[in-house]
């Protein structure tokens, strides 16, 4: 199975300007703009999103696979918002389209799947790499969508990195928040790995 980003989000779970206010950053101070713009907030959602097994803002995907299985197929990167196209090779190598009539997607279940529509059954494929090709569209959605528990962990991330740039702390005492104060923000959100 093959994973290709077709369309990246168009906006962060966060805002520059919620955490800049997070980490207590007067607004009118930019020096460090560029370090949450371009690192902190990308690498926050980046580890939030592999924490969860998620896609938090609103994303297209083609996964790819030799041939159609026998029954469904579940699409990673919860939550599934729609199936954009389903293609296959024939046979005979020629590219075909489903018609959407043909399947079903399934969107209100944790884990989204597409499976054959009623009375319907998987085409026959060429068995080679990337035969069947499934574009997806994934995410909560919008950011004001993103549970604020997420953002919440992001910003505590965030203000972490901010707070202390080395991976070493010297001179001072240090002690982790409880578990459930800030790594279980996430838990409620992760999709249990198959």
């Amino acid at each position: 199975m093959g994973l290709e980003l077709i369309t990246a989000p168009e906006e962060y779970p966060v805002t520059l300007e919620e955490a800049k206010l997070h980490c207590a950053v007067d607004a009118d101070i930019t020096e460090l703009d560029t370090h949450f713009s371009d690192i902190w907030i990308p690498a926050a959602t980046q580890q939030a999103e592999q924490r969860t097994g998620r896609k938090l803002i609103t994303q297209t995907w083609k996964v790819t696979r030799e041939a159609f299985p026998a029954s469904a197929i579940s699409l990673p990167y919860p939550k599934l918002q729609a199936v954009n196209s389903i293609k296959y090779l024939d046979p005979d190598g020629v590219l075909q389209t489903m018609d959407p009539a043909d399947y079903q997607v399934v969107t209100d279940e944790l884990i989204g799947f597409v499976m054959p529509a009623y009375g319907k059954s998987w085409p026959g494929t060429r068995c080679y790499p990337g035969a069947v090709r499934i574009e997806f569209v994934s995410g909560f959605g919008a950011a004001t969508a993103v549970p604020q528990s997420i953002k919440n962990w992001m910003l505590m991330a965030l203000g972490t990195w901010y707070s202390n740039r080395e991976g070493v702390v010297t001179g001072t005492i240090v002690s982790d928040l409880p578990r459930d104060f800030f790594a279980a923000l996430l838990d409620p959100y992760v999709i249990p790995r198959m």
